[in-house]
Formats: C-alpha cells, structure tokens, sequence
C-alpha cells in the first residue's frame, strides 16, 4: 500500500501574489530551480501572510536542494511509517494465543487499538501545530515502545486491552507528524519521496509476521482448553521484543540526530529569525550555502500593517490551532459540493474510504485468528502453520504497491479502472476464501488478496487529492480519513455482533469491497495524464 505523492509545496496563491504586488521594489526572491507551483494539503485558504511565508521558505529549501540533512530524514521519518503498519498488525498477531489464556471476545482488542489510534491521529496532528513538531516526533515513538513493554506483563484481557489503547495513542500520531517534519524540510521537487516512504510501511508488516513466528509457535498454547500463563508466554516476549525496537528507535532519533524545529512551525509563531536560521543550518550541514535573509520574510508583515485588505499573521498558540482547524472551514467543504459533478465525486470518494475503512480492518485485524480457528477446522492448523502462512502473506503483498504504480498510467484502465477492479477482485477473493477446505487453499485464496488489497491501497491514496481542487485538497483528504477511522473503529462492533467464529464478518467484508468498487466505476473524472483539477 503506497502513499500518494502530496501536490508541491509551491503554490502561486492569490493571496500570496497580492502582497509580493504590494512590495516596494526592488523585490529579491532566493534564486531557486524553477519548480511548478501547486498548492498544498496545508493551504489553509485564508491567511495570505502565512502563505506568502511559507512560499518563501519553500523555495530556500528548494535553492539548498536535496541533502544529507534530508536523506537522514528520510530514514529517520521512515520509523514512523514502519511502526504504523506493524501494530496494527501485531494486535491481529495477539488475537489466537489471547484469547487462548485470557478467553475473552477478541474483537475488544482491536476497538481498543482502532480508538486509540483515532484519538492519536487527532491529538498529534493539532498539537504538533501547537507546541511544535520535535517533541510529537520523538513522543510518538517513545510512547507506543514503553507501553508495548508494559502490555507484555498484562495479568488480563481489561488491561491488555488498555494498554493497546494507550500505545496506539502514539502509533496513530506517527504519519501526520513524521509526514508534516518531512515535507517541512525537503525542496518542493523531492516531494514525491513522500511516495517513496511507503516502503517502510511494507517492511513493518513483514517484521512483525518474522519475530511473531518463531516466539508464537514454541511459546504458545495450542488450544485454550490448558492454556496457563507459563505455558503461553511467547505474545509476552513477542510484546517486549516489539516495544524494545520501538524504544530503540526512539533513541536513535533522539540522541543520535538533531532535529531542527521546522522553519514553517517557528515562522508561524512569529519566530522568524530561527526560522532563517534553520535553513542556513539546513544548508551548511548539506555543504550549501542559502541566500535566505530574515527581511525575505518580515517584509510581508510590513505589508499587513499598512495594507487593511491584509491581516497580520497571528503568531499565538490559538492562532496555529485554529489555522489547523481552519482546514474544516464551511467554505472549503461547501466548495467541495460547488458543482453537481464536483458534489457526486466527493460524495462517491467518501462512501468509497468509509466501506474500505470497515471492511479492511474488519478481515485483516483478524486475520491470524481466522488462519488459527479455520486451520484447526481443517485438521491442518498448527500454530507453526498459522504464523507462517501470516510470513507468507506479509512478503507476497510486497509488490502490490509497484503493481499499482504501473496499472494506473495503463489506457483504458486508468486511475478509475484500476481502483475499481482491484477493489472488486480483492471482495472477490474473500468470498472465495469462505470455500477453502484446506489451510493451503486458504493461504492461496489470502495470497491473491494481499496483492489486489495492497493495489487498491496504492491507487486510493494516490488518486484520492488528484479528484479534489487544488485549494480545497486539505478539506476533501480530511473529510475521507475521517470516514476511513470512524469506519474502522466500528470494525470491531461490527465482528463482535456477527461472531468470528462464522463466515459473515468475512462476507460483511467482501461486500463492502465489491459495492466499493462498483462505486468507483461511476467517479466522473479519470485523472490519467491530466493536470488536478
């Protein structure tokens, strides 16, 4: 599953453009490698001084170009996209051997981890606007190792199930930080490396199934029918494994690589001059040199004090917070709905996230419980089996990113087509799996639908903002998210009332994946080789 490539940093605003118009010549701007300017996922629309900074600053970064400073970024900002993918997937790891010891309706663990995740994803990405980026970065981290570890010594399934609530606070604040300080730092022609970070995503996956399987299937009870502690301790050790790698990550972001404040948070504060000093210390860590001064940028406030179409730059604490929530704004979601055409797009995007948002959870949150339970109804589903059919499906869904990325420019398939079909096929194979009879059948059924899962992953994130307009690309991304996790934290509601033990919560599943599908056959636009509109 690949993330999409966001728009460049670089807009030409309306707003931005008036006040550069209004400067007393002669106007300098940093000599920079001409880029094409778009705007956004952060324009916020109405705060022309902000703008016009934050232009600025991206064309200093954008004279620096890319560097080491950067690339160590790279890595680093990576963690974080390897630790969102591999808890998730460790909560689906702990369903069979929990449930075993605990006997308790697994589906709680996974509403624990989709709601700590949900109240994550809220409470970084506002507060990293608020007290800065630095801190959220490395807490994030920090946060989900040490309460991993402390899961480990759960004495039952309540505290298990707090405890996973309380790590994945800080997994769900990973991408909107770590893409925030990436995106502040890199120049607006290396923005598709954003793309490129997905990589990472896919390894957490595969290490998660690689450490699980040797510890679950020598350290676990087969069945819960004599299932003490002493005899399934291997999701203990599989827990203190994890959180010591993410607190091992942690200190090497925090002590062995000095993370500047992004320029774009201190400009916003009003701390211009750190701001430029940043860059320059961006740059002469690159072996670069910037010609950034500080009047590049204060000579806009200038502007805003003698001009009373323009207001100055609130550089408070609630003057950020509301230039987050500003994203909401009722302008930008009616202009979402301007047109009929514009209006069904959106409506059919947001139906489309929400029924993946239900549906993907809703399956493979539970998968290592159903190879476990499917397999023992076989006669073929040893621990050892489970865990490494789990390994299996991890390595196999690898390319499915790369897939994707070559489907999408294909004539006659397109963004619309690729989505479409990849996202019926992937309902498809579900309903298929409900007939196997045999765990390799099922592993063969699983295979397929690893791959066409991770396909439609790739080309929803990527053609999602190329469907929005440019100045309202902030609003349209924020209102799919949020469909995609208030659906997904109902996932779990949703498999304790149609019991996992039966078909149906797989059958609710491929359902959701089939009508998406046909949903995305009727999206009015086909981006393929045009501009976003």
């Amino acid at each position: 599953m690949s993330t999409p490539a966001p728009p460049s940093i670089h807009d030409s605003t309306k707003g931005a453009e008036s006040i550069k118009e209004k400067l007393p010549p002669p106007y300098v701007e940093t000599d920079v490698i001409p880029v094409q300017h778009c705007e956004i996922i952060e324009e916020d629309g109405s705060d022309p001084v902000y703008r016009a900074k934050a232009q600025v600053l991206g064309d200093a970064f954008q004279e620096i170009g890319m560097g080491r400073y950067q690339w160590y970024l790279f890595f680093l900002t990576g963690f974080g996209w390897f630790s969102d993918n591999l808890w998730p997937v460790v909560t689906g790891l702990l369903l069979p051997p929990t449930i075993n010891e605990f006997r308790y309706q697994g589906a709680w663990l996974k509403f624990a981890q989709a709601l700590g995740s949900l109240v994550g994803c809220a409470f970084w990405g506002v507060s990293s606007d608020i007290w800065g980026r630095r801190w959220s970065f490395n807490l994030t981290l920090f946060i989900t190792g040490v309460f991993a570890m402390a899961a480990g010594a759960s004495p039952n399934a309540v505290a298990l199930c707090a405890l996973v609530a309380a790590w994945s606070v800080g997994v769900g604040g990973n991408l909107p930080v770590d893409s925030a300080v990436f995106l502040e730092f890199i120049p607006p022609s290396h923005q598709y490396l954003l793309t490129v970070l997905s990589i990472w995503w896919a390894f957490g996956q595969l290490v998660g199934s690689l450490v699980a399987w040797p510890l679950f299937a020598k350290f676990s009870c087969a069945s819960a029918d004599d299932c003490p502690r002493s005899s399934n301790e291997g999701w203990r050790y599989f827990l203190y494994t994890m959180g010591g790698v993410m607190t091992l990550l942690f200190f090497i972001r925090f002590f062995f690589f000095h993370l500047f404040e992004t320029p774009k948070f201190l400009m916003s504060r009003g701390r211009d001059a750190e701001a430029v000093e940043v860059v320059h210390q961006v740059a002469r860590f690159n072996g670069k040199k910037s010609s950034l001064t500080l009047d590049m940028l204060t000579k806009y406030d200038a502007v805003a004090k003698t001009d009373g179409d323009v207001p100055p730059l609130d550089t408070s604490a609630m003057g950020s917070f509301l230039r987050t929530l500003r994203t909401f704004s009722g302008s930008h979601v009616k202009s979402l709905f301007a047109t009929p055409k514009l209006a069904f797009s959106t409506t059919i995007l947001i139906v489309i996230w929400a029924l993946i948002g239900l549906a993907f959870p809703l399956y493979n949150g539970f998968l290592p419980y159903f190879l476990a339970t499917r397999g023992a109804d076989f006669g073929d589903g040893s621990i050892d089996i489970t865990y490494r059919n789990q390994v299996i499906l991890s390595v196999v869904g690898l390319p499915g990113a790369l897939i994707a990325g070559w489907m999408v420019d294909l004539p006659y398939l397109g963004r619309k087509g690729t989505l479409a079909t990849s996202t019926i096929i992937t309902g498809v194979f579900l309903f298929a799996a409900t007939t196997a009879r045999s765990s390799n059948a099922l592993l063969g059924w699983n295979c397929a639908y690893s791959v066409t899962s991770n396909i439609m992953y790739g080309v929803l994130y990527a053609v999602s903002p190329e469907l929005f307009p440019a100045k309202d690309r902030g609003t349209g991304s924020a209102l799919v998210a949020s469909a995609n996790h208030i659906c997904g934290a109902l996932a779990p509601i949703v498999a304790i009332y149609t019991n996992l033990e039966t078909a149906v919560p797989i059958y609710v599943a491929g359902a959701c994946f089939i009508v998406g599908g046909f949903l995305a056959f009727l999206l009015p636009y086909e981006p393929r080789g045009k501009a976003s509109i």
